[in-house]
């Protein structure tokens, strides 16, 4: 079913935080997006209506259960996987970091891990400080400075019958290029590699699937795709069932659960269900699924015509110079987020220029510090401009005469 057009001046009555009188352009979604008015009442709701922790012999606890429960089929639903594959924690970075500890029990001297040089960090430290623990040697893939694109043939080098694990970006958080990640999973499969994907930025622009890709293990974190502040892992049943998480002794054995430390924000979680049921109510079919397929496919849509005509834009200034695909032939190549410099000013002077015009943007290495070590740009970074399905082409030109300005 093809996706039909996004009425974007509806989306966008659904964020209070757009329609506040006196709002400003929100074009910082890279570093999180606002909430839909259907996020905000399941989060004050779950805590009106009381909450229990799990387990319990009363009705607060069966609610809890419920909300947990709903999370995970909404979750498994965007990634296209199982509720029984999918695991809660407090963010991303903390997720990754209690898999890195329970995987790297399985290496020894000698093993290898790969990561990429065009990661944001969370999908980067973890792992090295895992492999210094054992005594595993980190292979780092660079990128090319030019375009932004990862370096698939240094890639495919850095592997061998000894790596371990490969640790890569679905998007970049910085530059906003897209990775070949199936040609990745199957290369690293070859070798015998699990494949870690860290699919925050990517979350919000473009579906994934567990099982289309055939990834071992994707992280996620809602509120960069229109929820709340909470991370999500999602891994093959057996792969969870098989490793070791550090856990309590009165933790489960068995199931998702056993790889979430401590109580769980029940609140959260209701927030996380009702941001991809907002997501799937843009779309059309059967199920959620097939509804998140055409809504996303409209969101794509969207956002290449955002993108398009920023870089039309940009590309008229010779004293703003863009990072990454620049070409608008090479939009399936990237989403709608871009790193830029104005020839003489710092990116902090920047931001703050276009804040006082009331549009907000970030500036510094968004911890992307490797794609800004690459770039020769550490430590200061660069300015970011990000574009989400609540954006609309006035706000592009908007940014652009700001710009021009400066």
């Amino acid at each position: 079913m093809s996706a039909k057009p996004l009425d974007v001046a509806a989306v966008r009555s659904r964020f209070p935080a757009l329609m506040r009188p006196g709002a400003g352009a929100f074009l910082d979604g890279p570093g999180g997006t606002q909430v839909s008015d259907s996020v905000i009442a399941a989060i004050s709701g779950a805590l009106e209506a009381g909450i229990g922790n799990l387990g319990g012999a009363f009705e607060a606890s069966g609610h809890s259960e419920a909300i947990v429960a709903a999370a995970r089929s909404a979750v498994a639903d965007l990634f296209d996987a199982t509720p029984d594959e999918v695991v809660f924690g407090p963010n991303m970075t903390t997720l990754t970091f209690a898999v890195s500890r329970a995987l790297a029990r399985r290496w020894v001297p000698g093993d290898e891990i790969v990561v990429t040089r065009l990661d944001h960090d969370a999908n980067v430290t973890p792992w090295r400080l895992a492999a210094a623990d054992r005594g595993v040697r980190v292979r780092t893939v660079e990128f090319d400075a030019a375009d932004g694109t990862l370096d698939v043939a240094g890639f495919h080098a850095a592997l061998g019958p000894r790596t371990r694990l490969v640790a890569v970006t679905a998007a970049s958080n910085a530059l906003g290029t897209v990775t070949p990640l199936a040609d990745l999973v199957a290369a690293a499969h070859e070798v015998g590699a699990l494949v870690y994907v860290d699919a925050v930025h990517h979350s919000a622009h473009r579906l994934l699937s567990l099982r289309g890709l055939g990834a071992d293990l994707i992280a996620a974190s809602a509120y960069k795709f229109f929820g709340p502040h909470i991370g999500m892992l999602v891994g093959r049943r057996d792969l969870l069932e098989s490793e070791d998480p550090y856990k309590l002794v009165p933790a489960h054995d068995h199931g998702p659960d056993r790889w979430e430390t401590g109580t769980q924000s029940f609140e959260a979680l209701a927030g996380v269900a009702a941001a991809i049921d907002y997501l799937a109510s843009l779309g059309e079919g059967a199920d959620r699924r097939s509804r998140l397929e055409t809504a996303f496919g409209a969101i794509r849509t969207h956002e290449t015509a955002l993108a398009e005509r920023f870089l039309t834009g940009v590309g008229e200034m010779p004293r703003v110079r863009l990072f990454g695909i620049t070409d608008p032939g090479r939009l399936e190549d990237r989403v709608a987020t871009f790193a830029l410099e104005v020839e003489g000013v710092h990116p902090r002077v920047v931001a703050e220029r276009l804040g006082e015009r009331g549009l907000y943007v970030w500036d510094g290495d968004y911890y992307a510090v490797g794609v800004m070590d690459r770039l020769g740009k550490a430590p200061d970074g660069l300015v970011r401009v990000g574009f989400v399905h609540y954006n609309t082409a006035d706000e592009v030109d908007r940014v652009l005469a700001a710009l021009d300005e400066l």
